[in-house]
């Protein structure tokens, strides 16, 4: 009985300390279906109420205009929330994103995967199709996959584009 009586004993001492480091890692996730999950543009989509704001990516703003490989324009900010909308919407699981911060405007600054531990980072998928760039003003983390879609020519890479932040400054 003493045994048992410790052995239980550890194990809320462990749970209490687990759950206390988690609580202050300051890391926070949001979870919905895929069904249920709004796209706004290439690197944002809505959860209920919340904007998440898809953390180290940049992707073409909705009326932005790209040149393809033949020099003509297309909506490549359009192409983009399609490719993201097509990423979220192939699956019936979960999307999580994990978050600790939020950006000026309140929205979330996120990573989402399809799937809670799932090796499908929706941001990084983003870069290395070509659907978005690696927004190195805060994270050099999709720098890889930026070079690897840049050197394939996938989504934007086919052609000329200016960088999304770019574009913003000068359509304001």
């Amino acid at each position: 009985m003493k045994k048992l009586s410790r052995n239980l004993f550890s194990f809320f001492i462990f749970f209490f300390l687990f759950f206390t480091n988690l609580a202050n890692s300051g890391e926070k996730f949001i979870t919905s279906f895929a069904k249920d999950i709004w796209i706004t543009d290439g690197d944002t989509i809505k959860i209920g109420k919340e904007k998440i704001r898809l953390f180290g990516i940049d992707a073409p703003e909705i009326k932005q205009l790209c040149k393809n490989k033949n020099n003509n324009h297309y909506a490549c900010g359009e192409k983009s929330k399609n490719f993201l909308s097509t990423l979220i919407n192939s699956t019936d699981k979960k999307i999580y994103c994990y978050y600790s911060e939020r950006d000026r405007y309140n929205r979330i600054i996120g990573e989402c995967f399809i799937k809670a531990n799932s090796l499908i980072n929706i941001n990084q998928k983003m870069v290395s199709q070509g659907h978005a760039i690696a927004y190195l003003k805060y994270s050099k983390k999709y720098l890889k996959d930026e070079s690897s879609a840049k050197t394939n020519k996938l989504g934007i890479w086919e052609g000329t584009f200016d960088l999304p932040e770019a574009w913003r400054k000068k359509n304001k």
